[in-house]
């Protein structure tokens, strides 16, 4: 049955079940503004390594304070089950607007400055995001962009078609994720090549229905041509998402933030000028 209180806050409806959480908008009684509550599953209060994942998201947040990452409320216990408040994102998440439109280059331009923003800042701390995608990219009411969701900032696993423990979301995991190796903020950055090869093509770069087959995509299969799925596609989009989703990480961009300045180049024509 659905609480119709949690800590101080009323309740007013659920808005969605993930693998560890279920999610509900609430109201907070004290200041009359809307929050989203985040509850750790009753089942998996019983292994304490969900409950210290979950915790650990919030201090992760609460330590990093950035303007471009969803920032955290309050933290709690609801019986058994820790609870955190969050900001509520009115304008749902990139992956949401995919669904309803394309959208233009000055726009992705935008959206890569604040997560670049957002990611170089968590790097900085060396918190690796590790699960960069669309569905983790949420609008304000205003229509600015923030990241979230780092539950899985240290560990969270997916299991593979063999039944081995993965970590990360398989269609944006970096090669160094798939072997299990240890990962930097670079890791973040093919992921969010990934995101921008979606962006530009309305496409993933690597789809599969086996699990396995998908995370072995990264590891061994050439990064797609963005053109061979949309053509007109201008042919430097190319040039960038490759050096993004390079399988060397040493081959790629060295922060976020170099990225998405070679995106704002592109966008602006600025990238030509320096080819000259």
């Amino acid at each position: 049955m659905e609480p119709t209180k949690i800590g101080r806050y009323e309740v007013e409806k659920e808005l969605a079940q993930g693998g560890m959480g279920i999610i509900f908008l609430a109201r907070d009684p004290y200041i009359q503004r809307q929050v989203v509550i985040k509850v750790l599953m009753y089942s998996r209060t019983l292994d304490v390594v969900y409950r210290d994942y979950f915790q650990q998201e919030a201090e992760v947040i609460a330590a990093l304070e950035h303007p471009c990452i969803v920032p955290i409320y309050d933290f709690g216990w609801y019986g058994e089950q820790p609870y955190i408040v969050m900001r509520h994102m009115g304008g749902g998440s990139l992956a949401d607007r995919l669904q309803k439109e394309e959208l233009k280059q000055t726009q992705i331009a935008h959206i890569f400055k604040r997560l670049a923003e957002a990611l170089d800042a968590a790097h900085a701390r060396n918190i690796i995001h590790r699960d960069v995608k669309p569905s983790n990219f949420l609008f304000d009411s205003t229509g600015d962009i923030f990241l979230s969701d780092f539950g899985i900032a240290k560990s969270r696993t997916v299991k593979d078609d063999d039944g081995t423990w993965l970590v990360g979301t398989p269609a944006y995991m970096s090669p160094e994720q798939v072997l299990g190796n240890p990962v930097d903020g670079r890791s973040d950055v093919y992921a969010l090549g990934i995101v921008l090869f979606r962006l530009l093509s309305g496409q993933l770069p690597f789809s599969n229905d086996s699990v396995t087959a998908l995370i072995n995509a990264h590891v061994d299969m050439p990064i797609p041509d963005i053109r061979s799925v949309k053509s007109k596609v201008p042919s430097v989009w190319q040039e960038v998402v490759a050096k993004a989703m390079a399988k060397d990480p040493n081959d790629r961009y060295p922060t976020a933030g170099d990225f998405a300045r070679d995106v704002t180049e592109v966008v602006s024509g600025k990238w030509y000028l320096r080819k000259l």
